[in-house]
């Protein structure tokens, strides 16, 4: 291969080695946190140790010198741990975790391919020297140069190790570069000798180009000891046949060598009896954008779908119509097998929380525990990756303004570890997703009296408890009495909220004063397609997500004493539902009917009834955003297209369930508004 060639794959891999870097790292991170936990851990100390010493190996595969230097020095550290040579303490945990930033920030340098400036240089020095003190290896360390720290595992002095390496013949279809391993091999000292056998490479007839015949014999001469230089051969381990002569024996081996012919390499299908258990957990990396492309053209088939099985109903023919079921019953199974393909544990978005909890709370002088339940509930990554920044900020205001210090939680009657729980759980066809603390709670006295102060309301009202809570989202609040780097600046609770809604979620929060506050988030599951039940009132097409449906009553009388608003209620089975009309809630422009439908509607553990002329049944639903002129109309989430091409608006039933039970007059004037609000006309979304 030329350095042409070579350098091409280097750029064109790099991406993949950013990638599988930034997993470790962040595993190496949270193993650290757990290491907090259970100092003597073995297992974490062993874990931690692959961790380093596999983003180490593969930025020597990349070149990468700065990034294999550093790393090597948090290996040896990491190795001195696991021999217990040094015990863990607190300081030498924050030691790693910066070292595990300053890692991930020279990964950054090299894949931009900048130069570090003199304070990050200076920073970098400092974190070896501290790391080599507490390692004890100062001197080892500062002698060794920059090439020969690839080697985790030292001698003391230069020793030629006999190596021979025979490449097996998919190690090109697994994506290995036998060159690329021998020049990090070189890194790891000088290569005196080297020879490559031909004896496996079948004739021109026979030759697979895309099946490996390599196989090398060489004298390496370095001060890594035998560990160290197998380890260079971690990523091909399963691809080679490896043979390492100690330096005391090779020249045996070399002068038995002459007369003995090598053993030719095991054929491939030697290795299928331990392969079954890898292929079963294989993984294949595919780009977002790829895999958002192919979500927007199967909305575009769902509704294609949609429109065909209209025509063959109308065409009635018996034939037809069973085909086109057919196609959508393959279409909803390749829906939800797609948009499988999207969905991740919160749990991993949570775990990073550990970090931010443990330094945060070290900076505010306070002893958190954060606990984590339902992490393995899945949702979009989508919603995944724009809820992150929300819960962030959340989680830091819960430590900031919720939890006390320990001398404050002593003399309240606490014990002086507070305690933070993030917790995940599927609800209704939705995520909840709570943020709870046992600190001091929410001083209603206190947010009045800011909420007066700023304009808020009007000097001496007192709005119920559940209002009161909610000026802590109001845009410029803060109870903060000094500005930190934490809070104080009047900005982020309506920041929060505003991130959330744009997810077509909703944010709630309750708080028992002198015990504690829970923040409830609500979220879909995914922001692409869903299974909807779609109804009618006169000619508007509305859907309800189906999870919201709980049961369906058909055929009902009108019902009575609806005030002027659209509230009433109905008698279900011995108990009494609420229930809203559409109609009179968005003032739709038709002829009330004699009999009507009540769909039932759970929405945060509370039950409505909607009154509804017709049921039009299950329909695979296809998310459109709200254009501008609707975004404002409260009660909708978005819009979809339907087979015959109308528009459908799509309910968000918790808004929903607020609007039936205080809908607010600016609404119902926007909404009597035919120039501005009409579900039945046909809209550009």
């Amino acid at each position: 291969m030329s350095q042409q060639e070579d350098n091409s794959f280097i750029a064109e891999a790099l991406p993949a080695f950013v990638s599988e870097a930034s997993e470790q790292l962040e595993m190496l991170e949270q193993l650290l946190l757990q290491l907090e936990d259970e100092p003597g851990s073995q297992d974490l100390l062993g874990a931690l140790f692959r961790c380093a010493h596999t983003v180490k190996g593969s930025a020597g595969i990349f070149g990468l010198d700065e990034v294999v230097a550093f790393t090597h020095h948090v290996e040896t550290l990491l190795d001195r741990l696991r021999d217990g040579a040094v015990t863990l303490t607190p300081a030498m945990s924050t030691l790693l975790l910066q070292c595990n930033d300053q890692i991930r920030a020279l990964i950054v340098l090299a894949q931009t391919q900048a130069q570090a400036d003199g304070e990050a240089v200076a920073v970098r020095a400092d974190l070896e020297a501290r790391l080599q003190a507490f390692s004890g290896d100062t001197a080892t360390a500062a002698a060794a140069p920059v090439a020969a720290a690839g080697a985790p595992g030292a001698t003391g002095s230069d020793q030629t190790w006999q190596v021979s390496v025979a490449f097996l013949a998919d190690t090109f279809r697994n994506g290995m570069d036998p060159l690329a391993v021998l020049n990090y091999v070189r890194g790891m000292g000088d290569i005196s000798r080297i020879a490559c056998d031909t004896t496996a490479v079948p004739g021109l007839d026979a030759l697979d180009p895309e099946s490996c015949h390599l196989a090398f014999d060489f004298d390496l001469v370095t001060a890594s000891d035998q560990d160290a230089i197998e380890s260079a051969f971690t990523f091909v381990r399963e691809d080679c046949r490896l043979a390492i002569t100690p330096p005391a024996a090779a020249a045996v081996v070399e002068e038995a060598a002459v007369t003995a012919p090598r053993a030719a390499p095991a054929p491939a299908k030697a290795r299928e009896a331990g392969a079954t258990a890898v292929d079963d957990q294989r993984f294949i990396r595919v780009q977002a954008d790829r895999l958002d492309a192919v979500i927007n053209l199967l909305g575009e088939l769902v509704i294609a779908g949609a429109g065909a099985s209209l025509l063959a109903r109308q065409s009635r023919q018996g034939s037809l119509i069973e085909a086109n079921d057919q196609i959508s019953r393959l279409i909803e199974e390749i829906r939800n097998g797609t948009l499988q393909l999207r969905m991740v544990p919160i749990g991993e978005t949570f775990s990073r929380f550990r970090r931010v909890v443990r330094d945060t709370a070290a900076e505010l002088g306070k002893d958190v525990a954060l606990e984590i339940v339902g992490g393995d509930t899945e949702l979009d990554k989508s919603v995944v990756e724009r809820i992150a920044d929300p819960l962030m900020h959340l989680v830091r205001n819960g430590l900031d303004h919720g939890l006390e210090t320990p001398e404050q939680r002593l003399a309240a009657g606490k014990p002086a570890q507070g305690k933070l729980i993030l917790s995940a759980c599927h609800e209704s066809g939705s995520i909840l997703i709570r943020i709870t603390d046992d600190g001091r709670g929410v001083r209603r006295d206190k947010v009045l009296a800011r909420a007066w102060e700023r304009g808020l309301l009007e000097e001496g009202v007192v709005p119920p408890d559940a209002d009161i809570l909610k000026l802590i989202f109001e845009p410029g609040f803060s109870t903060a009495e000094k500005i930190t780097n934490l809070s104080g600046r009047g900005v982020g609770m309506d920041v929060v909220r505003r991130n959330i809604e744009a997810l077509r979620g909703s944010v709630q929060l309750s708080s028992e004063e002198g015990q504690g506050s829970t923040i409830e988030i609500r979220l879909p599951l995914t922001l692409a397609i869903i299974d909807g039940f779609l109804i009618g009132v006169g000619a508007s097409r509305f859907i309800f997500p189906l999870d919201a449906v709980v049961e369906v009553i058909e055929n009902r009388s009108t019902t009575t004493g609806m005030d002027a608003s659209g509230r009433g209620v109905v008698e279900l089975r011995g108990q009494v539902l609420p229930v809203v009309s559409l109609r009179t809630l968005y003032a739709l422009d038709s002829p009330e009917p004699e009999r009507v439908s009540v769909v039932v509607i759970q929405s945060g553990g509370q039950r409505f009834g909607v009154l509804v002329d017709q049921l039009l049944g299950q329909h695979q639903t296809v998310i459109k955003p709200l254009g501008r002129m609707f975004r404002s109309l409260r009660g909708m989430s978005g819009s979809s297209i339907l087979g015959n091409g109308d528009v459908a608006l799509i309910f968000d039933v918790s808004s929903l369930s607020q609007l039936a039970s205080n809908p607010p007059d600016p609404l119902r004037q926007l909404s009597r508004s035919p120039q501005r609000f009409n579900p039945a006309a046909p809209a550009n979304f």
